[in-house]
């Protein structure tokens, strides 16, 4: 196995005067390091094997889904404490931080809001403490958990809300990690209990699909839990009405990418609205970007009948058939802009205007 760098790694060999393999597994801070950002310290080896980076038969993907052994979990606490302070949790720690400070920085978490988790073992669970901005953690104010939410490391209290992050993975078992958030246009829509618009965003489509609701719950609560991880077993974004957004993947950077898409997609659906709306996919396109989300194993969210032509998601003819994304069609309200109202609001802006041309 190869061994990864942390920053503490970097600093050390800093000191030491040593180098770091070519193909070494670096954290994010410790790539920032090497980047040039705090140290100066150069890879050993311009590359692997002498194995060329040009017109190669293949190129890959980074699997960045954390593994485990199952039935190999650390039971005492001597293993416990090695484990906690192992490589490979140290990197998902740093990671964690860092996504933390890219969540911070986006404003997708108000004061103390949003929490990360990473599942780490059959009944260990990695996650972020309560009680802390998500722009100023470090990696010594993780937590570990089991599977019910008993503490079993870390110097901080866990997150009360890792009960609903633990709801999704023993429900939905390809959830690996869960990234919970307050991003404020998508949240707009949980607040109002709707969901946005579908049919109009590629990448929406393909990586988030139909947003899943769960019914308002007291948060940190096993009620709001058990809501949320009802929900998920189908939907890999969850909006928790009045609360805010939960979304999973197979590894907690894929679920932050889903926290920012679906974010993106509510800000720029607000946006079309307010210009004559979205342009709707043909049934060819909504198919197609079906197919795609299939191939890259996202979870079905419909069966093989519903790629059959349809009408669009939008549509409000109760007796065409289903849509070709497997959603139920939303009513026009349910994309968050009343017609009547909007309307209304151009009529009485435009009276507005002619008054004071007078």
């Amino acid at each position: 196995m190869k061994k990864v760098y942390t920053l503490k790694d970097i600093e050390e060999i800093k000191r030491n005067g040593g180098s770091v393999p070519s193909d070494a597994i670096l954290t994010p801070q410790a790539k920032e390091a090497m980047a040039g950002g705090t140290l100066s310290l150069k890879y050993s080896g311009a590359r692997k094997g002498g194995e060329s980076v040009v017109g190669r038969s293949e190129y890959t993907v980074p699997i960045k889904e954390y593994k485990w052994t199952p039935g190999g979990d650390p039971k005492t606490p001597e293993e416990l404490e090695k484990f906690f302070f192992s490589p490979e949790i140290q990197a998902l720690k740093e990671l964690i931080v860092d996504l933390g400070k890219r969540s911070y920085r986006k404003n997708f978490n108000d004061g103390n809001g949003g929490n990360f988790s990473v599942r780490v073992g059959d009944n260990i669970v990695l996650c972020t403490p309560t009680m802390i901005s998500k722009g100023s953690m470090s990696v010594d104010d993780m937590c570990l958990v089991d599977m019910e939410g008993r503490q079993l490391a870390g110097k901080r209290k866990r997150t009360s809300e890792v009960l609903a992050h633990l709801a999704v993975m023993k429900r939905q078992p390809l959830a690996k990690a869960c990234c919970h958030a307050h991003p404020p246009h998508a949240t707009a829509f949980a607040l109002a209990d709707k969901t946005p618009p579908r049919c109009v965003n590629p990448e929406t489509e393909i990586f988030i699909g139909q947003v899943g609701l769960a019914d308002y719950g007291t948060p940190g609560t096993l009620q709001m839990a058990e809501k949320v991880g009802e929900v998920a077993v189908t939907h890999d974004c969850v909006f928790m009405v009045n609360h805010g957004v939960m979304t999973w993947a197979s590894d907690i950077e894929t679920a932050f990418w889903k926290m920012e898409n679906v974010e993106a997609h509510c800000y720029t659906s607000m946006l079309a609205y307010q210009i004559g709306g979205p342009r709707k996919f043909s049934d060819r396109e909504a198919c197609e970007l079906v197919k795609i989300r299939k191939a890259m194993g996202m979870i079905e969210q419909g069966s093989d009948d519903h790629y059959k032509e349809c009408g669009l998601c939008d549509s409000k003819d109760e007796f065409r058939p289903a849509c070709v994304c497997g959603a139920k069609a939303p009513s026009p309200s349910n994309a968050g802009f009343n017609k009547e109202a909007e309307e209304l609001v151009a009529k009485i802006t435009k009276i507005i205007i002619q008054e004071l041309k007078k």
